[in-house]
């Protein structure tokens, strides 16, 4: 190798200097390189200068064959030689370019050092904050669970202690704002206390005494999320609620229950929730604008009463009995005369709602009675009854309130039904007649018998009578006019004073039906020795001047200037059953086989007749 070595380096030379003799034509030998070799040839001689270029060219040839030998002996190196330079060269290339890339990068690693320096002082400083929260770990946790203590406290019902706990949070929320855990836990609170208002108005809307609604608008003032007018609407709507849910659970399928018990409900609750009012918003003398009460409970008081008489006006329409619309207006003036004590008296407001339900109830059993009478005449089989009962005294006790209704009746099945649906009628009257409507009522059975006597004459326009058929048609009318009519007057005198002055009146109406009875009968007799007939005529009158007086009604009157009148209906028969024997009792009922006669004011004996053959 070192032989290598020193050819390489002698043919290094030799190029060099050959390179150099190359260029020396051109260019002076002034090289560094040059100066030994310069030196030398100045020391030769002519002879030896001229012999010089020769040995030059045979060292050239040598030291080129020597080249040649060395490169052909060690041709491996040489490849390897520039492989290993090639690839030097590649690798200083793409140091080049990892350098360039490096020093692009420099300005990155400059701003994350220094990014990684900040972050490490706000790492230093979060731990810094976490060694503060957990020297004080005791004292937030007690006020992370203020929200959960305040809803305990609600459930139980300690209100002051949850109250005093949101005073608390409110006032550390104050003194430190820019705290967002405390801004967190006074958010929380503040949900906390929708809670308790939100169960205090629940309470108000349930059944409590002035005690607890004291203490619930105390609670209610101490929130402050009411104003105080504010405070006196949500107090009214919460108690007008608890009357809604009281009144929502009353059966309204059965009408007469559940009037009864909605007045009950406005006499006591409604009576309750005003002085309730009164006791805690009226007691403040200040006279300023905030505390006024502006009419509010005037309002909402007449809505409750205005309710209340909108609801008797739509249900007591429903009510077919007359005792129960009594018992309902009792109930009514009690309750009204109760909320009097209160400022709430609707007496007044009372009479004409009752008087419309009166009216359409005593219209719609005369309307029935009218409608049965029609209906079993048109389908009557005239021919002869049997006998019904015999002729009593006609005379009724004077302690007695007995009407007996004629027995006679029984023998016309359809003037039984049409008396015996004016009895219902009036049964239900007598109970609840109001004074003002005598007259009004009194031109109701008026249209009634009117109605029963056109109905007579056009049925005896429209049908061909025989005989025998005619002569019962005539016995009906015959009895319509001297029976019935009188005892349905005589049933309306029960009901008012003098009341029955009022069909008397009227009696023209039936001039028709009078007409009809002119025609010979041979069913006249019959009639006529059935029915004994007192009329206005042949009144006897017993008054406080030793008069009697005795009327078809049967009736027996009693009045306050010491008068005492007498009526009654004598028949040829009195009430009798099925075996023929008197029924006695209270205003009792005849029945047939189309419907029945009941006297007014609760009768309830009944006597049956036989059916038709």
């Amino acid at each position: 190798m070192d032989l290598l070595d020193a050819g390489h380096r002698h043919s290094s030379e030799l190029s060099a200097a050959g390179a150099d003799m190359d260029g020396a034509s051109v260019l002076p030998l002034s090289g560094a390189a040059y100066q030994p070799y310069v030196s030398e040839l100045l020391s030769f001689s002519i002879e030896r200068l001229h012999k010089e270029p020769e040995l030059l060219r045979v060292d050239g040839e040598r030291v080129r064959r020597q080249m040649q030998e060395v490169a052909v002996e060690n041709y491996a190196a040489f490849i390897a030689a520039s492989e290993a330079l090639s690839f030097v060269r590649a690798q200083l290339e793409g140091f080049d370019k990892h350098l360039e890339a490096l020093v692009e990068e420099i300005p990155n690693l400059t701003s994350g050092c220094t990014e990684f320096v900040e972050s490490a002082h706000q790492i230093l400083e979060e731990r810094k904050l976490n060694q503060t929260l957990l020297a004080n770990h005791s004292t937030l946790l007690d006020l992370l669970e203020i929200p959960q203590l305040m809803d305990t406290c609600i459930r139980n019902g300690n209100y002051d202690e949850a109250l005093d706990l949101e005073a608390f949070v409110s006032k550390i929320s104050k003194l430190h704002p820019d705290l967002p855990v405390i801004q967190g836990l006074a958010a929380e609170v503040k949900k906390t206390i929708q809670s308790l208002i939100s169960q205090l108005l629940q309470k108000l809307r349930s059944n409590i005494q002035l005690p607890e609604c004291l203490r619930i608008v105390a609670h209610l003032r101490r929130i402050g999320v009411f104003s105080e007018s504010e405070l006196r609407l949500q107090f009214l709507r919460c108690r007008e609620a608890w009357l809604s849910g009281i009144l929502d659970d009353l059966d309204q399928r059965n009408v007469y229950d559940y009037l009864k018990g909605m007045v009950s409900c406005h006499r006591t609750h409604l009576f309750d929730v005003v002085n309730q009012y009164r006791a805690i918003f009226n007691n403040d003398k200040s006279g300023s604008e905030e505390n006024s009460d502006g009419g509010l409970l005037f309002s909402w008081a007449m809505h409750q009463v205005s309710n209340h008489l909108t609801t008797l006006q739509v249900m007591l329409p429903n009510i077919t009995e007359g005792g129960s619309l009594s018992n309902i207006l009792e109930q009514c003036m009690y309750c009204a005369m109760g909320l009097g004590l209160v400022g709430l008296d609707f007496r007044g407001l009372l009479p004409p709602i009752f008087e419309n339900a009166i009216l359409n109830l005593f219209s719609k059993n005369m309307g029935t009675a009218v409608e049965n009478f029609q209906v079993v005449l048109d389908s009557h089989r005239w021919v002869p009854m049997p006998s019904i009962g015999f002729v009593t005294n006609g005379v009724v006790d004077d302690t007695s309130d007995d009407v007996t209704p004629p027995s006679v009746l029984m023998e016309h099945p359809p003037l039984a039904v049409f008396v015996n649906g004016v009895s219902a009628a009036m049964n239900e009257l007598k109970p609840c007649a109001p004074l003002s409507l005598k007259h009004v009522l009194a031109q109701e059975v008026v249209k009634g018998l009117q109605a029963v006597s056109e109905s007579l004459v056009r049925y005896n326009a429209m049908r061909m009578l025989r005989g025998n058929e005619s002569s019962l048609f005539i016995s009906l009318c015959q009895a319509f006019i001297e029976v019935a009519y009188p005892y349905c007057t005589a049933c309306f005198g029960r009901c008012y004073p003098n009341g029955g002055a009022l069909i008397t009146e009227c009696r023209s109406t039936f001039d028709a039906v009078s007409q009809l009875l002119t025609v010979p009968s041979r069913s006249g007799s019959g009639i006529s020795s059935s029915i004994e007939r007192r009329q206005s005529g042949g009144i006897e009158r017993k008054q406080s001047g030793g008069i009697d007086r005795k009327q078809s009604g049967g009736i027996e009157r009693r009045q306050s200037g010491g008068i005492e009148r007498r009526q009654s209906i004598e028949s040829a028969g009195t009430a009798a059953s099925e075996n023929g024997h008197l029924t006695d009792g209270l205003e009792p009922e005849v029945t047939s086989d189309a419907g029945t006669t009941a006297a007014p004011a609760g009768a309830n004996t009944q006597i049956d007749q036989p059916t038709n053959t």
